[in-house]
């Protein structure tokens, strides 16, 4: 008797909980199509961006809207940012600055904060909230890889363990075929220690990357020119956000998605800045990318450039996770991060 009064309270959970997800995806699906196919211009065209902006559920906008309409919406896939040359003469690093960052320096435009040469900031916007992580001498950045590439990828936090990192973000982009890529295979090039260790010298990408003197170098480029501009440690995403000191707010930026997001850029005085932003969250829904060049211009940057978002953005300093990772299935792994030496 008792045995089957335990299976019939089993049972009614089962249901009771299976009717509860059936009414909350009837609820999902009912919303996505209200905001899609609702009178209000402005909300379609948000979703539609935001939705195919990702790699697993972008096909849900295919569902509810005409072909034309999301090709109007969504317009190129690829955003390339035509960048002017490089003024590398803005970036002034001082040699007493990288020998110093270490010992819990301040450097102008700092709050004091910092510890152990690394300021954090508490980020938040209409629709966001997020860190920002000021790492003052900009030598201290690297590109963090898997042994090698084609197979599966390291989650950030394996990367951290295996280089002895202090910490740091998710990076490039990778093939993520309807969500399902293993981090393996990156995007356009990857340099490290300064050799092309992913790509060919004539593979074009927008290419995020570091030279010998630490100064950040964003623009759509080849392999070869990466390598010619004396990138030691580079990857591959986009779009470049600002280029000597002038953000590149052209329609292809401005109409982005919300989601979240990973991004880096450089002050003048030489520190780093590595952005992380929350979304698909209650609190914090996300960003565009009109956001994220008003964070970084407002905290100083004179060259910035968007990387690899969504359910990829993290970031980690000593051993803790600094934002929630709105990947369901846990922390992603990846190709390629940037990583801070301790």
């Amino acid at each position: 008797m008792k045995k089957n009064k335990v299976t019939t309270i089993i049972k009614r959970t089962f249901l009771v909980l299976l009717s509860t997800l059936f009414m909350l995806l009837l609820t999902i699906i009912g919303t996505v199509y209200i905001v899609l196919c609702g009178p209000s211009k402005s909300a379609q065209e948000l979703l539609a961006r935001s939705l195919k902006e990702t790699s697993a559920i972008g096909f849900i906008v295919d569902i509810f809207l005409p072909e034309e309409r999301v090709e109007e919406i969504i317009g190129s896939k690829e955003i390339i940012v035509e960048t002017a040359d490089m003024d590398t003469s803005l970036i002034s690093i001082s040699a007493t600055k990288k020998e110093t960052s270490a010992e819990n320096t301040e450097s102008a435009g700092d709050t004091g904060n910092t510890e152990n040469g690394i300021e954090f900031v508490e980020i938040t916007g209409a629709s966001y909230r997020g860190i920002l992580m000021i790492v003052q001498d900009p030598t201290r950045i690297f590109v963090g890889t898997p042994d090698s590439f084609g197979g599966r990828g390291l989650t950030l936090a394996k990367m951290i363990e295996k280089y002895d990192a202090i910490g740091g973000i998710n990076a490039g982009g990778f093939d993520d075929p309807n969500g399902t890529g293993t981090g393996g295979t990156p995007s356009g090039i990857v340099i490290t220690d300064g050799t092309l260790t992913w790509g060919s010298a004539d593979t074009m990408s927008t290419v995020i990357g570091f030279d010998a003197e630490g100064i950040l170098h964003v623009g759509y480029m080849s392999g070869r020119a990466a390598l010619d501009s004396g990138l030691q440690w580079a990857c591959s995403f986009g779009p470049a956000l600002i280029v000597n000191g002038e953000p590149l707010s052209n329609g292809n930026i401005t109409v982005s998605g919300v989601n979240p997001r990973t991004a880096i850029g450089q002050r003048a005085d030489g520190a780093v800045l590595l952005l992380v932003v929350d979304g698909r969250q209650v609190t914090s829904l996300g960003a565009t990318y009109e956001d994220l060049i008003s964070i970084m211009l407002e905290h100083g940057a004179v060259n910035a450039a968007n990387l690899d978002g969504g359910s990829s953005s993290e970031m980690i300093y000593n051993g803790e996770a600094l934002n929630i990772n709105a990947s369901v299935k846990g922390a992603r792994p990846l190709p390629t991060t940037f990583l801070v030496k301790k």
